[in-house]
């Protein structure tokens, strides 16, 4: 497999984003693009990022496909150190490495060893949601930096012409109200109110989606995962499964 990216600020971002999450992925290439699908170490949540092949300027994949495991925070930390201007590009060797070149005015190449994860592939589960919610990405990410000041959980409540986001802790409240507008579509299957609550220290680290795309799409329903996903057109989605939290209130 070999790649090259000639902007490479989308998958640098990505890497990033999913690193909060796992540690060590394995990327499945084909036609189509390179895609992971991993869940975190306490079976909580689940990202999966696909970035399509028509974002690389050179796509040279083997025709049945190929996939490789690696460690997020290795490559992270090497792709911090591109630069804007940088052409990135992404090779296996049969040496079982990663190589990772960086060029612009000057070239630096890097090499990661391959891992060999045993573990089943991960499969995204087939959920379905009632509600469904398209909103400016700075809106969802506002309120839950909003809520996170006062609790650890957050509760999700939505109807047909609204959208509460509400916190408690100990001693204080928030609520946010988010209604239906231009940029703000809020479709509900029925006529019923939906509520779940949800861990707010993994949603602080799914809202970096917001660094990818303006808008983001929220799925959930009542005492259900919580479906949250960046578009990127193009270029790539990014998106999360959240398990719910059992509330005793």
């Amino acid at each position: 497999m070999k790649v090259v990216l000639a902007d490479s600020k989308y998958f640098k971002d990505s890497i990033a984003i999913c690193s909060e999450l796992v540690s060590e992925v394995t990327f499945k290439a084909s036609k189509d693009g390179l895609e992971l699908v991993a869940m975190d170490p306490a079976n909580v949540a689940m990202v999966q990022l696909k970035i399509l092949a028509s974002s690389f300027v050179e796509y040279n994949v083997k025709d049945d496909g190929e996939q490789f495991s690696i460690s997020l925070s290795s490559l992270k930390q090497i792709l911090r150190r591109g630069k804007a201007e940088d052409v990135l590009t992404l090779e296996t060797s049969e040496e079982n490495q990663l190589k990772i070149l960086l060029k612009s005015k000057t070239s630096r190449s890097f090499s990661i060893a391959l891992l060999d994860l045993d573990e089943r592939d991960q499969k995204v589960p087939d959920l379905q949601f009632p509600v469904k919610i398209e909103m400016p990405a700075s809106e969802l990410s506002g309120a839950v930096e909003d809520v996170s000041v006062v609790a650890e959980s957050v509760t999700f409540l939505a109807d047909a012409n609204q959208l509460l986001v509400k916190a408690k802790g100990d001693l204080s409240q928030a609520l946010i109200e988010i209604k239906a507008a231009d940029d703000i579509k809020i479709a509900v299957d029925g006529e019923d109110k939906h509520k779940a609550k949800y861990s707010l220290e993994y949603l602080k680290k799914m809202i970096s989606g917001s660094k990818l795309a303006d808008k983001v799409s929220l799925q959930f329903n009542t005492d259900y995962p919580l479906k949250i996903q960046y578009t990127v057109l193009d270029k790539l989605s990014m998106s999360f499964i959240l398990a719910p939290r059992v509330d005793n209130d």
